[in-house]
């Protein structure tokens, strides 16, 4: 006697002695899934912010432009250095680039160049007190945005409401369909994570740039979305 088995699902179902072979329901299949998603979401006020100040040089070859432009760095860095502290604000430097610049034919008339720093944490007003002494620099993008901290924590009580509200349209899909209640089958959770917002900067006169009255940025807090979103399936029981 010949046998033959049959692949169902992820069952394979038992050789019969009949010349054709029919094929048995998967013995874990499951009937009447639904698949949705539910969010939750919060409105919190920014309390990171980060300040990007640069310089340009010019000169007629790339050595001078280059020494120009660290000593301008060297001298914004003494001054910001003393007011760091871990968190409050952080100092570190950001770009700095060397170009020629060109004439007629392609000829090299000069070179220019930039350099920036970057000051940021969520101690704004340190921050913009900073930026207002440093005298070589000035104030090129201002962003706004959460600190790890602040993100973590709104996030872990959006994911609650997040879960709830899922679990909560569960039931009640379950009790639409006329059923008595669900079994999970599938859940995602995905966090809709706010980047730093660039703020628009009121451009001052540079003399008053370069002074060192020159008061601080004023920087109002905006505000960022934190999202969570719970998706899945889940399996209507009687």
């Amino acid at each position: 006697m010949k046998r033959r088995l049959v692949l169902s699902g992820l069952c394979l179902a038992a050789a019969v002695a009949a010349p054709t072979v029919l094929a048995q329901p998967a013995a874990n299949a499951v009937n009447n899934v639904v698949s949705f998603a539910a969010s939750a979401s919060v409105e919190v006020p920014h309390d990171f912010l980060s300040l990007t100040l640069n310089t340009t040089r010019e000169a007629g070859d790339a050595a001078a432009v280059q020494k120009a432009l660290q000593q301008a760095v060297e001298a914004a860095l003494a001054v910001a250095r003393p007011a760091a502290q871990p968190g409050a604000m952080e100092v570190r430097t950001g770009n700095f680039s060397i170009y020629p610049r060109h004439a007629s034919q392609g000829r090299i008339s000069g070179w220019q160049g930039t350099a920036e720093i970057v000051l940021e944490g969520t101690d704004v007003p340190r921050i913009t007190q900073a930026a207002a002494r440093i005298q070589t620099l000035s104030v090129a993008r201002v962003s706004q945005g959460l600190s790890r901290q602040a993100r973590d924590k709104h996030e872990a009580a959006v994911q609650a409401q997040a879960v709830a509200q899922y679990r909560a349209k569960a039931q009640e899909l379950a009790k639409l369909f006329g059923f008595g209640g669900y079994e999970l089958r599938e859940v995602n959770v995905s966090t809709q994570e706010p980047g730093l917002t660039p703020v628009p900067l009121m451009m001052r006169a540079k003399a008053d740039v370069m002074t060192a009255e020159a008061a601080p940025l004023p920087v109002e807090a905006g505000k960022a979305l934190v999202t969570v979103t719970v998706s899945g399936s889940v399996a209507l029981k009687p």
